[in-house]
Formats: C-alpha cells, sequence, structure tokens
C-alpha cells in the first residue's frame, strides 16, 4: 500500500486524466494565473459488495495513510451503500467510496458480477496500484449491455474497475470565482455539459454543501468482442459552507450525492 498520501493522489490523477481529458481544460479554465488555486475536495471511488473487493478493501487504503472514517450513506433507489473517509489535515482531499449492494439485485446481475471478480487476483487488492489499476477481467458488449438495463452504477464499475470516477474542484479556494453558479457559467461558456438531473445545483447552504458536475466524458472500452465508447468519468465542483464553530462542513449530503451518481450515466 502506497505510504504517501500526495503520490497516489498523484497517481490517481494521472490515471484519471487518461479516460477524462477534460479534466485538463477544466483545471486550465478555472485557476487563476498567479496560484494553482484548483484544489481537489474530494474524489469517489466504486465498487461491489463482495468481500473480495467491497468497500472495506478500497477504504483499507486510505486509513493506512492515516485518514479516519466519516458519515455513512444509503441510497436505497440505486441499492448503493457509502462511507466518506477524511484526513486529520483539512487539506488533504476527502474520499468517498461506494458500493453496489448485490443481494438488492437481480439473480442475474449477481452471478454477472460474481463471475467477472471471481477473475482477479485477490493479490491486487493490497497492491499499491489497486485504487487505479481499471478492470481485472474480460466482458463483452452483451455483457455490460444485461447490466446497463438493471443498474448504470454496476455497468460503469464493471468496465471501467478501479479508478477515481471523478475529482473535485474546491470552488472556496478558487480565486477567480467566488460562487458555483459562477463556475457553472463559465463551464456552459466554454462549451461543457453539465449534470441538470435533480437541477444544475445539487444542496443549498441549508445543507452546507453546494454541487454540481460535467456529464462524463466518453472513452474507448476494449470489450472481448471490440471496441465501443463509453461515459468514463466526470469533474465535480464543490462550495462548502460553515458550521457552527465557523469550520467548512466536510460531510456530504445523500441527496445530492443520488443525481451526481448520474454524471456517468450512458446517453
Amino acid at each position: 500500500m502506497h505510504t504517501n498520501v500526495t503520490e497516489l493522489f498523484a497517481n490517481l490523477w494521472e490515471n484519471y486524466l487518461t479516460v477524462t481529458p477534460s479534466a485538463d481544460k477544466i483545471h486550465a479554465l478555472l485557476g487563476s494565473s498567479q496560484q494553482d488555486d484548483v484544489i481537489n475536495d474530494h474524489i469517489a471511488l466504486r465498487t461491489f459488495n463482495l468481500p473480495e473487493i467491497g468497500l472495506e478493501k478500497l477504504a483499507a487504503h486510505f486509513l493506512a495513510l492515516g485518514y479516519v472514517e466519516g458519515g455513512e450513506y444509503h441510497f436505497e433507489s440505486k441499492k448503493l451503500y457509502a462511507k466518506h473517509y477524511e484526513h486529520p489535515d483539512a487539506n488533504v482531499p476527502k474520499v468517498f467510496i461506494s458500493e453496489l449492494l448485490l443481494e438488492k439485485c437481480s439473480p442475474q446481475l449477481q452471478q454477472i458480477v460474481k463471475n467477472l471478480v471471481a477473475q482477479l487476483d485477490p493479490a491486487v487488492t493490497t497492491a499499491d496500484n489497486f485504487l487505479y489499476s481499471g478492470r481485472h477481467w474480460p466482458i463483452d458488449q452483451a455483457t455490460y449491455q444485461t447490466l446497463l438495463t438493471e443498474s448504470e452504477y454496476a455497468a460503469w464499475t464493471a468496465v471501467w474497475g478501479f479508478r477515481a470516477n471523478h475529482f473535485t474542484v474546491s470552488v472556496n479556494a478558487l480565486s477567480n470565482f467566488e460562487t458555483l453558479d459562477s463556475v457553472n457559467q463559465a463551464l456552459k461558456k466554454a462549451g461543457f455539459a453539465l449534470n441538470t438531473s435533480g437541477g444544475e445545483i445539487k444542496g443549498s447552504p441549508d445543507v452546507l454543501l453546494k454541487q454540481s458536475s460535467t456529464l462524463a466524458d466518453e472513452a474507448p472500452v476494449e470489450f472481448t468482442d471490440g471496441t465501443a465508447m463509453i461515459p468514463s468519468c466526470f469533474y465535480e465542483f464543490a462550495r462548502r459552507f460553515p458550521t457552527a464553530d465557523g469550520s467548512l462542513y466536510r460531510g456530504f449530503v445523500a441527496a445530492s450525492a443520488d443525481k451526481i451518481f448520474e454524471s456517468t450515466n450512458a446517453r
């Protein structure tokens, strides 16, 4: 496992850029020329709740770097469970990890996922690069479509494997933008499509967090029966508000996150 949190995030970022070329352009668009003020608020990772690769297997990599567990979140309609993790140093990005609750899915989906995961070498889950190692099993296009019919999340995770599905710009840290709305306007003006599910901006000062996100880029996926363009990863933007003690809220809002998941939906 990684011993250095900076190195881990640098590797996660490089891996994310390989399938999310828009992120580099957005980074340049929002940053000021005086300083690097595009600060990463958090990343998110996805998995299935199988013992070999469940949420806790991914979290172990962050716990080893000093992270502690934050809140837990339930997404009934999407059949997901999630936790967030934070570092004692508030400047280190937070981490949001979710898992699909297979027992709530159809027997067909459960069997497909179990068959895929059975091909993974258990040793990979403790390797340094596990969190950005991608997919560890072959899959054909019909299997992807079958998963997609029931669960966008299952289909995405089956084809992309282990990687950050988004990074998040901390709007609080930007010099050139004061509000999330002004960030969104700049993105749209530059031609980036935003996720409008649940509204362009999810959340409010009342829940101490406002979020928006782009729609995922599309990138080529190698299937056993050819290559297809599939939604890959997206960029999120978060504006946090102070809690009663004056410190910025560090948690997440399930109702907003529920809609952010849809940034990777097939379209």
